[in-house]
């Protein structure tokens, strides 16, 4: 594994740092744990402010081509980003959808006029956006979905349900997966739409999560018109679209340590202060320290298990299978650490910071793709296994 930093990453890291340190304040860092549901007053709104700041100074999607407002940063340079972002504690872009999953195939499949009608909005995160793609019979088999879209005249006529819409409540565009060909093979047959949120018969309903935030939404669309320019790639080629967004999606767990990591390390200092079972500091408990040992190499793990899918790329290899040996790791070690918190703290891990994180976590396993579906990939593109 060759996982070196070459000088002008470096270069990069310095003047993004100086960047950082001229630019956070405390105010800024605090939207940093607002997750995707922006439920406070106001929160969404400096949230987009802030994102404004990061697109003039060019930071807000340095992988970017240059022509549409990004640096054109090599994988090294992203990493960097990732490193100074988290050590500053300030928030990344709004659109954490749209930037890495639904820009890419814009670029790849949209016409010039799409383009430029929504990339530079997106980039400043004017605009939000999310993703159609799950549905109640239709998550971990995208491919399964029955959402449909029958053409009208100069429209498309949408009917059906999605569900999991990360950021929909706020979201004025939607990167939609429709069925256009019942009678072709499930993979085949599907189109991407781009949606205007604000189309009559869009129905929104949330789905409050176990920690009380709003994040995800079920979505409704009863006879929802969408003009026919509004396609995305070609008609029937949704899935090829739905690839390419969902490839640059994995290649964002790669950098999944960093959040990681410094949760075991808050663990550990809260563990010096904590009292442990039978006198002293639960870090000085020989059972509670192997807890944490176990949790320690497990985050370590997981950056090496990153490292090298980095690695792999900068020699080549196209992120996948590796991408998804580290959500796998990533789900599995924050889970844990929220089981070592709870026997390192005892009930103060119920309550606060530790009770939200140990709750939230049972999700881990599920979002961005579930444990079953990364053990088959990694079978069948790792280990070789024929399909069951």
């Amino acid at each position: 594994m060759d996982f070196t930093y070459p000088a002008d990453a470096e270069a990069f890291r310095k003047d993004f740092r100086d960047w950082l340190e001229a630019n956070v304040t405390d105010e800024i860092r605090a939207l940093g744990g607002g997750g995707l549901g922006y439920d406070e007053p106001g929160q969404l709104a400096a949230a987009q402010a802030w994102n404004r700041r990061l697109a003039d100074a060019g930071y807000a999607a340095i992988a970017w081509p240059v022509e549409y407002g990004g640096r054109g940063a090599g994988v090294m340079e992203q990493v960097v980003w990732a490193e100074e972002l988290h050590r500053s504690g300030a928030p990344g872009p709004v659109n954490v959808l749209g930037i890495p999953n639904v820009a890419p195939a814009i670029m790849t499949y949209g016409t010039e006029a799409q383009k430029t009608r929504f990339l530079p909005p997106m980039l400043r995160g004017d605009e939000v956006w999310c993703q159609g793609f799950s549905e109640p019979d239709a998550g971990s088999d995208l491919a399964g979905l029955s959402t449909t879209a029958v053409r009208d005249g100069d429209h498309w006529v949408v009917n059906g349900q999605k569900v999991w819409t990360s950021l929909g409540h706020h979201a004025r565009w939607c990167e939609l997966l429709v069925r256009t060909d019942p009678d072709a093979p499930k993979h085949r047959g599907i189109t991407c739409l781009i949606v205007d949120m604000q189309t009559p018969g869009i129905e929104l309903r949330p789905l409050i999560t176990i920690t009380g935030a709003h994040d995800f939404n079920e979505v409704f669309f009863d006879d929802v018109r969408v003009p026919a320019d509004a396609i995305l790639g070609p008609e029937h080629e949704g899935w090829r679209v739905a690839m390419t967004t969902l490839n640059h999606e994995r290649g964002g767990v790669a950098r999944l340590h960093l959040g990681t990591r410094q949760k075991v390390a808050d663990l550990f200092a809260a563990a010096r202060e904590a009292p442990g079972r039978a006198g002293g500091r639960a870090a000085d408990d020989p059972a509670l320290r192997q807890l944490l040992a176990r949790v320690y190499l497990e985050a370590e793990l997981l950056k090496l298990v990153s490292e090298r899918a980095i690695s792999g790329e900068l020699h080549g290899r196209a992120l996948g299978p590796e991408a998804s040996i580290a959500k796998l790791v990533w789900s599995e070690t924050d889970q844990h650490i929220g089981e070592v918190a709870a026997a390192v703290l005892g009930p103060d891990a119920g309550t606060g910071r530790w009770g939200r994180d140990r709750v939230g976590s049972r999700q881990a396993t599920i979002a961005g793709g579930t444990t079953q579906i990364n053990k088959n990939i990694i079978a069948q593109r790792v280990l070789g296994l024929p399909r069951g």
